[in-house]
């Protein structure tokens, strides 16, 4: 292991101190890059993100098709994928250009399905892996929910796909209290899909007294389905439209549509730009000691992933133009963790204690701390980079603002 974990930093870092230093912290287990930054780091093909979010391009055969051929080529560079489909015709919707009907979402997602399989990551190294993201008002949702149970006809199934719901907040009140839930086609209500919160709720009441929905079901019908399917199947996974959204340093470039395949990053797509995910890990359990927790050394650490993080976005290769595009133009970074659970044992603090919960914000704030810190030494180096301005940070405002918290 210490081989390639010298080849990352050689490859990543371009000043002796700097790949010293990274090196010294992989070797000791204080953070790990992701899986593709290790595979690939110094190789011919140096293709070192984890996740793509896409949207499909168009509703239509090239679009559909194009957007086929970008996930092909990420998961053959060992990328997951996010994709939203919300913006493809329902089933029985007319085809001007043919004069017929279209099929719907459930073939196109088993043409997904076996490219999934077939464009394993890496050649080999990985199963491919696309995860569907759909929005619950869509027609064809209750087809979608069954593509990956155990039973059923086989030409109605797609199992190798994972699948979210990316719910706005109304749904969950019309749950909530027990109303009726109007399913449409993307075709009849376009902007659905572009707008949340207020705005969404306004369209989605005009669309209904206009009676531009495909029918009419009990909300709490499709929520017993999503259950029994979760139960069954492990997904859908839940993604809230309106948090991703709000919460969100990209909320200035439009409205964000999906997660990706994990549905741990949320980031702006668009036919044009696919969203990449540049990911490391940070090991807790490394910062604990006598004394208790290390905060300053965790933010230190935090500092000097950031630092690579931002060297990977310079030195990765791109799969396809949509997601240099993104990435170059948003340079986003992931700090994940790893071992929360193991500190609170090496400590001894019971997991549902207020202990626990402080700490928890305690280490969070550490890392974001220490993030930021990086990201401003080198914007002043660099430069901001290119839609910084017009975000939420642009005027001061952190995520624990837009979250309402106030750092301790």
């Amino acid at each position: 292991p210490q081989y390639m974990l010298m080849r990352v930093a050689i490859f990543l870092c371009d000043v002796p101190d700097e790949i010293i230093e990274t090196y010294e912290l992989m070797s000791n287990g204080l953070y790990t890059h992701a899986s593709p930054t290790l595979f690939h780091s110094g190789m011919k093909q140096h293709q070192l993100a984890s996740c793509f979010l896409m949207t499909l391009k168009d509703d239509s055969i090239e679009g559909i098709y194009e957007s086929l051929k970008d996930t092909a080529l990420i998961s053959k560079s060992a990328g997951g994928i996010g994709i939203s489909v919300s913006n493809i015709r329902a089933k029985g919707s007319p085809i001007k250009g043919t004069n017929g009907t279209s099929n719907g979402l459930v073939p196109m997602l088993r043409v997904y399905n076996n490219t999934a399989r077939y464009c394993d990551q890496g050649g080999g190294k990985r199963k491919g892996s696309f995860a569907i993201f759909i929005e619950p008002w869509h027609a064809d949702i209750y087809d979608v929910l069954s593509l990956k149970l155990n039973h059923g006809l086989e030409e109605e199934r797609a199992r190798d796909l994972f699948y979210s719901l990316f719910i706005p907040d109304l749904f969950m009140k019309c749950v909530m209290e027990d109303k009726d839930w109007y399913l449409f086609c993307p075709n009849d209500v376009p902007k659905l899909q572009e707008c949340y919160g207020e705005s969404f709720e306004r369209m989605y009441n005009y669309a209904v007294e206009n009676n531009k929905y495909r029918s009419k079901v009990k909300a709490r019908d499709l929520w017993g389905k999503i259950i029994s399917t979760q139960i069954e199947t492990g997904t859908p996974y839940l993604v809230y439209k309106n948090a991703c959204n709000v919460k969100s340093n990209q909320r200035h470039l439009g409205t964000i549509k999906s997660s990706n395949l994990c549905a741990e990053i949320v980031e702006y797509s668009s036919p044009d730009e696919t969203a990449v995910c540049t990911l490391a890990s940070i090991a807790l359990p490394k910062f604990v000691n006598s004394q208790g927790f290390d905060f300053d050394k965790l933010a230190q650490t935090s500092m000097s992933v950031t630092r690579n993080l931002n060297h990977v976005v310079d030195k990765t290769s791109y799969p396809v133009k949509a997601a240099e595009n993104s990435n170059r133009r948003h340079r986003p970074l992931g700090l994940g963790v790893q071992g929360l659970a193991d500190v609170y044992q090496m400590m001894g603090i019971p997991y549902d204690s207020p202990e626990a919960m402080e700490l928890n914000h305690d280490i969070f704030e550490a890392i974001y701390y220490g993030a930021a810190k990086m990201s401003v030494q080198l914007a002043r180096l660099n430069g901001v980079y290119e839609s910084h301005p017009g975000s939420p940070s642009s005027h001061g405002q952190f995520n624990f603002d837009l979250w309402g918290h106030t750092p301790s």
